[in-house]
């Protein structure tokens, strides 16, 4: 069976799942999209040569008889709104990030989520379809390096808009790390602080810049994040994993050492976009997969409200320099 798929929100992130969900995955096709520009919705199925409906409104889209799922890829603050909709209308529904601009909205989705009584929702957290770290979850799970001790990370982009801001390095930047290291070593956090090294001369005068965030788990593992958005060579992302008996690193992706000039060298992306792209094939095969088969899986509700409580609290930390509290409850066993 061909999964119908409709999407809300046709901009960059929307146009690259429409190609492909419709062209380069496997059991779904695109049947309706959703712009709050009708006019560049219409151009996009015209530019991409697919027979898709184009709603005015977003709800009509989502309560359509012929749509089966939903992809959200619109502006961040209506996500709530829609994600809701779908909940009510009983169809399975894929959020890009944030799932909610803030941590009371998530929540408020979890809650619906729960009253439905079957998961409906994956969240657009894509790291942990990402091969390198698949293998690297696996070389901790496996038990190769002994008990997690230390995490140290960076999260690197070579320039940034001026429209970017301080806190953006949280919620646009540091979430995916948020979500990706509770992932890697099954654990939550409870504490964060933020501290600023020399700020970069190539960074905006509004934008402190680069900042290193101190994370803490239940575990008790400690975990120190780089997030540097300036750094002008290229797209870095790191983590090492430092445990009782051993260190497990974050395999490099895959590139052609050269020998030339006088110089061994190995290139570095420039663009967040082709470092995981194969992360976003598999991530949303597997919703289309998951949704086939009866049971949405993937990140979930539950993830993207547990990363806004985190986020929140390293913007306090930021504001404040003190180590903050994170307070999460317990999982609810709805979410396994």
């Amino acid at each position: 069976m061909t999964l119908n798929i409709g999407v809300i929100g046709t901009g960059m992130i929307g146009q690259d799942h429409i190609r492909r969900c419709h062209f380069a995955l496997s059991g779904a096709q695109i049947v309706a999209v959703n712009d709050i520009n009708p006019e560049q919705a219409r151009k996009v199925v015209q530019d991409l040569g697919i027979e898709a409906e184009v709603y005015v409104s977003g709800h009509e889209l989502i309560d359509a008889a012929n749509v089966d799922a939903i992809l959200v890829t619109s502006w961040g603050p209506s996500h709530e709104e829609f994600v809701l909709s779908a909940i009510r209308a009983g169809k399975p529904v894929f959020c890009e990030k944030p799932l909610a601009v803030t941590a009371q909205g998530c929540k408020n989705i979890v809650e619906a989520e729960m009253n439905h009584g079957k998961r409906l929702v994956q969240v657009g957290f894509m790291r942990p379809y990402d091969q390198g770290y698949r293998a690297l979850k696996a070389v901790i799970d496996q038990g190769r390096i002994g008990e997690p001790l230390m995490l140290h990370c960076a999260h690197r982009n070579p320039t940034v808009a001026d429209t970017y801001t301080t806190e953006m390095a949280i919620v646009d930047t540091l979430i995916h790390e948020i979500n990706a290291l509770a992932w890697l070593l099954d654990d939550q956090y409870v504490s964060a602080q933020v501290i600023y090294p020399r700020k970069s001369s190539q960074a905006l005068a509004h934008l402190k810049d680069p900042q290193i965030v101190l994370l803490e788990t239940a575990k008790g593992v400690r975990i120190d994040v780089e997030v540097f958005v300036n750094c002008q060579y290229g797209y870095d992302i790191q983590c090492e994993v430092v445990g009782e008996k051993g260190i497990a690193r974050l395999p490099e992706p895959s590139s052609v050492q050269t020998r030339s000039g006088a110089r061994l060298s190995t290139d570095i992306l420039m663009d967040w976009k082709e470092r995981f792209i194969e992360a976003y094939d598999v991530e949303l095969q597997a919703f289309i997969n998951s949704v086939a088969g009866g049971s949405v899986q993937g990140p979930s509700a539950w993830d993207g409200y547990t990363a806004a409580v985190t986020a929140d609290a390293c913007i306090a930390a930021q504001r404040s320099g003190l180590i903050e509290p994170i307070k999460l409850p317990q999982r609810p066993a709805f979410y396994g």
